[in-house]
């Protein structure tokens, strides 16, 4: 099974964050910004997204607790069952445990790309074992993926240290990181983007700042640069009441827009490639 033509799926659910919650408003601020007119619908790839080629599954109703993780488990699974690609918008990073759940039971050889300013390996944190700094410690866990990959990182304690040990993760701190970094994915992927993994000069308006960080072009560059199939992906941990100017929901837009691009290049789905560059503005 390889699926590759995107649908979005709007997750509001933030009751794990740690700090501050607001990222269960995050949905809507994503689509807005997605469908804006002060930008247009073409990937850098030369592929167009139309509400066709990018269709939208709603907002999960809301719920808390282990009923939220079924459902969203549900719905993702869903999804995948008629043949689509999941780009579930967030909410915090808590939404990702729950999606790869439903992504493991069909996809049995699964590598993930994580973009963070934090591993999110604590075994619990303050208490939850859900919490967003915890969903891959989950994840690893239970088999969910054969290779977790992180990138931008730079707040690695030690108990996460010895946590990506344990698992076999493949940190890329932000100390480390290279413009032509290429992990070299065999297996299908999915990714995982948590807007604080971008510096906060390019995405102010998340809960957890953290200097130091990726630029938006190097993030984009590096999605291109995956040569596997992306079949899964979610963007989380905007804030909107920390993105006084929208600038962060653009951000997150853009991500969510050369994702489904690049996942609609990939399917042979050609039908909207630009016949000339010059011809778009």
């Amino acid at each position: 099974m390889t699926a590759t033509r995107p649908v979005l799926l709007g997750v509001p659910w933030d009751e794990n964050s740690s700090y501050l919650r607001g990222a269960a408003a995050a949905p809507p601020r994503i689509r807005e910004a997605l469908w804006c007119e002060s930008s247009n619908a073409w990937g850098e790839n030369g592929v167009e997204l139309t509400q066709d080629s990018l269709s939208d599954a709603g907002d999960l109703a809301a719920a808390s607790g282990d009923e939220m993780v079924a459902r969203i488990e549900g719905a993702v699974g869903e999804l995948i069952d008629r043949g689509l690609a999941p780009i579930s918008l967030g909410g915090d990073h808590a939404i990702t445990y729950p999606a790869l759940r439903a992504f493991a039971r069909r996809y049995p050889r699964l590598s993930i790309l994580h973009f963070d300013a934090h591993p999110d390996l604590y075994d619990v944190f303050q208490g939850n074992r859900l919490s967003h700094a915890c969903p891959f410690a989950r994840i690893m866990e239970e088999n969910l993926a054969q290779r977790l990959v992180q990138v931008g990182l730079r707040t690695v304690s030690r108990h996460q240290r010895d946590q990506a040990r344990r698992f076999g993760v493949e940190m890329i701190e932000m100390r480390e990181f290279r413009e032509d970094f290429d992990p070299r994915f065999e297996t299908p992927i999915y990714v995982t983007f948590d807007l604080d993994g971008l510096d906060p000069a390019h995405a102010p308006g998340v809960s957890h700042p953290e200097p130091g960080g990726l630029t938006t072009r190097q993030a984009v560059d590096l999605i291109y640069r995956v040569g596997a199939p992306i079949v899964g992906a979610d963007v989380v941990e905007l804030n909107p009441a920390r993105d006084a100017t929208g600038i962060t929901a653009m951000v997150a837009a853009k991500i969510v827009k050369e994702i489904a691009a690049k996942m609609l290049e990939e399917s042979g789905d050609q039908r909207q490639r630009e016949i000339g560059r010059s011809s778009i503005r």
